[in-house]
């Protein structure tokens, strides 16, 4: 029933440390009552970026396959992530929910705009995006689960080990890869645009979509 919280979800239970920490604002409430009232739409479009969450962690390895520590840890990310879309996929058809071709957010579009095409900066941008992907959408689990059916409940709140993780992963990476002074700055940067994202009027709902433009 709505208003169940799994004993899962207790430890992490929003506002996550890390998570509140470090962006910039929480989610609208405004987008929670949306979430809530098309569900059909929130799990495809949350099955379409478990996909792109993957095969972002494939691009990874591709692109720099010299690094064993993004090798290591962008394989783990990209089995749990299609782990993740199986899992998606099968509430959706014990749902009944027909699976409709549905347009991307405007988010991870318009961060990834903000990625210098040159590296090193090329990659330590798309690692920073990619933690702040994965922080939004752990605060988002975090935010819808207090209301959601049970079923439901559990699973959002089973997830929000791994957003985490995935998210200090991307975090250490650009650490890594980065000069401290630079990374900062990008990260601060980036993070103003997502609040931008988040808080300002949005003209369609999906996981990562900012205010409800329309009621």
């Amino acid at each position: 029933m709505p208003g169940f919280v799994h004993p899962a979800i207790r430890e992490f239970m929003y506002p996550i440390p890390e998570i509140e920490a470090f962006l910039l604002c929480r989610t609208p409430d405004s987008w929670v009552q949306a979430a809530l009232r098309n569900l059909d739409i929130l799990l495809i479009d949350h099955a379409n970026n478990e996909k792109k969450a993957a095969g972002a962690a494939f691009q990874f390895m591709f692109q720099y396959n010299d690094k064993f520590d993004l090798l290591s840890k962008m394989s783990r990310l990209a089995r749990e992530e299609l782990r993740h879309f199986e899992q998606v996929i099968a509430i959706i058809r014990k749902r009944a929910i027909p699976l409709v071709n549905i347009s991307s957010a405007r988010y991870a579009g318009a961060l990834r705009k903000l990625v210098r095409n040159h590296n090193p900066y090329r990659l330590t941008d798309a690692l920073i995006v990619g933690a702040i992907v994965e922080a939004r959408s752990c605060e988002r689990f975090a935010a819808l689960v207090p209301h959601l059916d049970e079923d439901l409940a559990k699973f959002y709140s089973s997830l929000l080990k791994s957003e985490a993780r995935h998210f200090q992963d991307y975090l250490k990476l650009a650490h890594t890869y980065g000069d401290k002074a630079d990374v900062e700055a990008k990260i601060q940067e980036i993070l103003l645009a997502e609040r931008e994202l988040i808080e300002s009027p949005d003209e369609e709902f999906r996981f990562h979509s900012g205010v409800p433009a329309l009621t």
